[in-house]
């Protein structure tokens, strides 16, 4: 693009293409473009509309370079019925593509991930620090594109602190928010030419001093926050507008004397109040945010050690599932709850490994999806089976996956490792397409559950 850039300015000076319309008594005339020079040449390439038109060609023509088409696709039908046969028929998860960069993510441990709500092939991912590197930034995060096939990302944004979680600002599709190790929170905007935050909140005692592995825009376009808790258990609301001061915090206190050691954090679909967190230590809290009772309600103790994700059921259908969370910990298990019942409903133990991170599916009602230490990805269909996997794929070299997240659609399914890759699996048809009987079957699941554990329950006091 730069040479093209500067052939134009040599097609000028040689056959006067470029010209203006001078007009005298209403008659169009022609004037020959003079030859720029050096001075005025190093201006227009060192201005900011040069850079804006650069970066936004480059990406363009990346995009172009990067598509590969098959010439030899057969119309007839043999590939066609081989494409849909992969995720219709036997294949329950194939890999679309993958995401990775050789400067930017190599060797960085993929922290977060968030797809975006308003444009759903960009897919954002945070990084650590990278340890062999210590003149490159600490912290970084690519927005990558599931639409194009170009392998560099769409976005790069950097800062000074390793960025532990992140998240596309909903309500605002420019903006990029991510919670820091310092404790700062970040604010990125893609109409910045600058690769560095926009805005960020100060380090002291009136924001976060500890790392801040969640941050998350809840409410509605017209009134909305963000959302961040620390590992001090302090979680403070945010408007996006200023973020020199938050407009509340307050202090998650176990019974009034010691701090949560939060670790990651969910809100039920719709709710801007109530939310439960993982801790350190191994227990789950209900809290929320406003009214005589804010902070801590109540705890939930069932795992042996810390807890690594959790997610509030979000398939919304015909019976109401929103009562219902999933988490994982370091004690290779994932555990189903309930907010009725302070004990786990379920423990699933087919992980051999740290069990890193889950989520349930956006669309399916009993189906949720984890990652462990090993490299393996498990979906869990529980209308199907409760004690192995509908579904498991590991990827190669059996990096840990950190992270993972379902599309929107519920068809895709993102998960991140270790050494700074993203794979990205299309999930077949028969698995991630709920059935219409799916919810009304999940009841009876879940009935079956809890009479079993009930028996249990009066067997071990006989």
């Amino acid at each position: 693009i730069f040479l093209k850039y500067n052939e134009l300015h040599k097609t000028v000076e040689l056959h006067n293409l470029i010209f203006s319309f001078l007009s005298e008594k209403g008659k169009p005339q022609y004037c020959a473009a003079r030859e720029l020079s050096e001075e005025e040449k190093l201006q227009i390439i060192h201005s900011d509309e040069f850079a804006i038109f650069f970066d936004h060609s480059t990406r363009i023509i990346e995009r172009a370079l990067a598509e590969h088409k098959d010439l030899f696709f057969d119309y007839s039908g043999k590939d066609l019925e081989e494409k849909e046969g992969e995720l219709q028929g036997g294949t329950k998860l194939s890999l679309n593509r993958s995401f990775f960069d050789e400067r930017w993510s190599k060797h960085r441990v993929v922290t977060c991930m968030d797809w975006s709500p308003q444009y759903p092939e960009l897919l954002v991912a945070s990084y650590n620090n990278k340890e062999d590197a210590p003149h490159e930034p600490d912290g970084v995060a690519l927005v990558w594109n599931m639409k194009f096939k170009k392998p560099t990302p769409e976005y790069i944004f950097q800062c000074q602190s390793s960025v532990m979680s992140v998240s596309f600002a909903r309500f605002h599709p420019n903006l990029v928010v991510g919670g820091t190790c310092s404790g700062q929170i970040v604010l990125w905007d893609n109409r910045s030419n600058k690769r560095t935050p926009v805005q960020r909140t100060p380090l002291s005692a009136a924001a976060h001093t500890h790392p801040v592995y969640c941050v998350n825009v809840v409410g509605s376009q017209n009134a909305h926050n963000l959302i961040s808790v620390s590992t001090d258990g302090k979680i403070c609301s945010w408007s996006l507008d200023m973020l020199s001061q938050p407009q509340d915090s307050i202090e998650l206190m176990h019974k009034q004397s010691k701090a949560v050691a939060v670790t990651c954090m969910s809100f039920p679909l719709g709710d801007v109040n109530n939310f439960v967190v993982g801790s350190e230590e191994g227990s789950v809290y209900t809290a929320c945010r406003h009214g005589s009772k804010a902070g801590i309600s109540e705890i939930f103790d069932g795992h042996q050690g810390p807890i690594t994700g959790i997610h509030y059921h979000t398939a919304a259908g015909p019976v109401d599932f929103s009562h219902l969370f999933i988490t994982s910990s370091f004690d290779w298990t994932v555990k189903l709850w309930t907010t009725k019942n302070n004990k786990p409903l379920y423990s699933f133990e087919d992980n051999s490994d740290y069990v890193y991170d889950v989520m349930w599916s956006p669309t399916h009602p009993a189906l949720f999806a984890c990652v462990d230490g090993m490299g393996r990805l498990d979906l869990w269909n529980l209308n199907n089976d409760t004690e192995v996997p509908t579904a498991s794929v590991t990827v190669n070299s059996n990096p840990a996956l950190n992270r993972v997240r379902w599309a929107q659609s519920g068809r895709e399914i993102a998960v991140g490792d270790s050494e700074g890759q993203i794979l990205i699996y299309d999930v077949g048809e028969q698995i991630a397409v709920p059935r219409n009987d799916e919810w009304t079957r999940f009841a009876r699941t879940l009935a079956e559950i809890n009479a079993n554990r009930a028996d249990a329950e009066e067997e071990s006091l006989a």
